[in-house]
């Protein structure tokens, strides 16, 4: 399943990966017993019935049955595919996922690198030009930075010129072609190219490995436009990256809180007085994926913008996104700042603790939300109270369920003079219009399994795979008559091509395959056998004898049932199973 990464670094990064640390990064957790629970983050519910278990590593859902790993968890939670899933957990664990080179089945990678090789070749070029532009220097100084911090963000010159890359980046077609696919060069009607940054500060916008994907350019002059962005491409998306980002986590061990601001000089400029936790949104709008993506790595975001219209508005689309994403323990601020202004103005006029006093101040984001609404509806009358409940119940409805819902409710019921009863009847009805139902999956809640030997022995064997190392199932398994005893010696064999196999890397060899379903099952399942942990290695044994006895039995069985004669041996073996009482 999966295709060019080695499948021992699968197992390796699960093993490394602590599903409860990933999944409250997303949906804050609280422990119960042995497991965490949670609201389930796939279906609307007011009852948790999402229960993650720490020692198998494994989410379950009694409500909708969603259920997996933690490869499984990112790829139903932020919609990525199997391989993006992979490539998320190795960058949070600061891991470079390998391939095996497999020709032609490499393509997909190989398609990818050289947009990774020249954009860091660009880079690499833009901040040398950097280095011998007096004008470009003089430029960064007057605007407060120095060599350390440009060196920092790797801050570089397009030079004024039409070939400046082209000339030494496009020596072969596929440079050309590398050079053209990520919006280094544009293509005229008549097939002439030229270079898209020129003139320009250079910003290298990085991943969270540190890759290169793209860059902004801010013009020196006066002129439009007066940043100019890299196109979407293979290895760019603006709408899930986040400038600085990477910079923060490197500068910062800990991160506290994250300003979300628009531009990347005001990033550079208040990472230059010291405060390293800036980002920016790349010139657009702040989309859920980029709040998302900020919140896994703090739990407080502060959004600040320009203090006139175009900045309310800019900070209500960022509000309207983070209420689908806020969950408790989540903390999301505005700050706004006077006409005119912008973090790089502000901190330079201020400095850096009276900047942060103004972060320590910014508005809740509850009474962002209150204040805004009672600004476009007139609630001195019943008419305006009603259309601000109206207002607002498409905004909370958007939210998962938590506290801090409740207790937006709660003030809305204060604002408008409606009971809190009636306007949670009023929000849960739109939410039913608006959610698919679960799909039907059985089994229903609890464990609605038909119990028996040859399935206790799969659950214990996924569940404590170090079982196969200890005793190995016999080989005519393989080919058993008795139904399951394949499966388990299946199991077997993909236990012992990787004996430090955890539970939840061995359920991710069978992703996509007939026996999915049952072996998650299977993996939570809970009997006497499978809790008894104190001899779990004798009972294992003693039912896999067992089943070995049974096997024959009903081999032997068939065989006679089909007519066929059976030797003396094995007549004398099916009679002495017949006194053991299987019969």
């Amino acid at each position: 399943m999966a295709g060019l990464i080695p499948q021992n670094f699968i197992d390796d990064l699960i093993s490394r990966s602590d599903i409860v640390e990933v999944i409250n990064a997303r949906v804050p957790l609280k422990r119960k017993g042995k497991e965490f629970t949670a609201c389930c983050p796939f279906h609307n519910e007011k009852t948790p019935s999402f229960t993650v278990s720490e020692s198998k590593q494994f989410f379950y859902c009694f409500g909708c049955h969603a259920k997996g790993n933690v490869i499984g968890f990112l790829m139903d939670y932020e919609h990525l595919s199997y391989v993006d899933a992979i490539e998320s957990l190795a960058a949070d664990a600061h891991l470079d996922v390998p391939h095996e080179d497999n020709g032609q089945g490499n393509k997909n990678r190989e398609d990818k690198q050289p947009l990774y090789d020249i954009l860091k070749q660009a880079a690499e070029l833009f901040q040398e030009e950097l280095k011998t532009s007096q004008r470009a220097i003089d430029y960064l100084k007057q605007r407060g930075l120095s060599g350390e911090i440009a060196k920092q963000f790797k801050i570089g010159y397009a030079p004024d010129g039409w070939d400046f890359l082209i000339s030494r980046l496009g020596k072969s077609k596929d440079h050309m072609l590398a050079l053209s696919k990520t919006g280094l060069i544009v293509t005229k009607e008549n097939n002439k190219t030229y270079d898209r940054f020129r003139d320009r500060i250079i910003f290298p916008i990085t991943d969270q490995r540190g890759r290169i994907i793209g860059f902004g350019g801010r013009i020196l002059d006066q002129g439009e436009p007066k940043y100019l962005n890299s196109p979407e491409n293979a290895v760019f998306h603006k709408g899930f990256e986040l400038y600085g980002l990477y910079e923060t986590k490197m500068a910062l061990r800990k991160i506290e809180r994250i300003i979300v601001v628009e531009g990347y000089m005001d990033v550079v400029a208040l990472a230059q007085s010291g405060i390293n936790y800036a980002v920016a949104s790349l010139g657009t709008a702040t989309t859920t994926e980029q709040i998302q993506k900020t919140f896994r790595t703090t739990h407080e975001i502060i959004f600040c913008y320009d203090g006139d219209n175009a900045g309310k508005k800019a900070a209500w689309r960022a509000l309207e996104n983070t209420l689908s994403v806020i969950r408790d323990g989540m903390i999301a601020k505005f700050l706004f700042l006077p006409e005119k202004e912008d973090p790089d103005t502000m901190v330079r006029k201020e400095g850096k603790e009276a900047f942060e006093q103004r972060i320590k101040n910014a508005t809740a984001l509850s009474e962002f939300l209150f204040e805004h609404l009672k600004q476009e509806c007139d609630i001195s009358s019943k008419e305006g109270q009603a259309q601000l409940a109206s207002k607002a119940n498409k905004l909370i409805q958007k939210m998962h369920n938590s506290l801090f819902k409740d207790l937006l409710i709660e003030e809305l019921s204060n604002i408008v003079g409606l009971s809190q009863q009636h306007l949670e009847s009023k929000i849960s009805s739109s939410e039913e219009k608006n959610i698919p139902p679960p799909k039907k999956i059985k089994p229903v809640r609890g464990q609605q399994i038909l119990i028996n030997k040859t399935r206790i022995a799969i659950a214990l064997l996924i569940q404590n795979p170090a079982l196969a190392t200890q005793h190995k199932v016999p080989d005519n398994f393989k080919q058993a008559f008795k139904k399951g005893l394949s499966l388990l010696y299946t199991l077997q064999k993909t236990i012992e091509s990787n004996s430090e196999i955890s539970s939840a890397a061995l359920l991710e060899r069978f992703r996509g395959s007939e026996h999915e379903n049952a072996l998650h099952t299977l993996s939570m399942l809970q009997t006497p056998e499978t809790e008894n942990t104190d001899n779990i290695l004798d009972v294992y044994k003693d039912i896999i004898e067992r089943l070995s006895i049974e096997d024959r039995y009903e081999f032997l069985t068939s065989k006679l049932e089909a007519g066929k004669k059976l030797t003396e041996d094995e007549m004398e073996e099916y009679k002495n199973l017949l006194q053991s009482g299987l019969g």
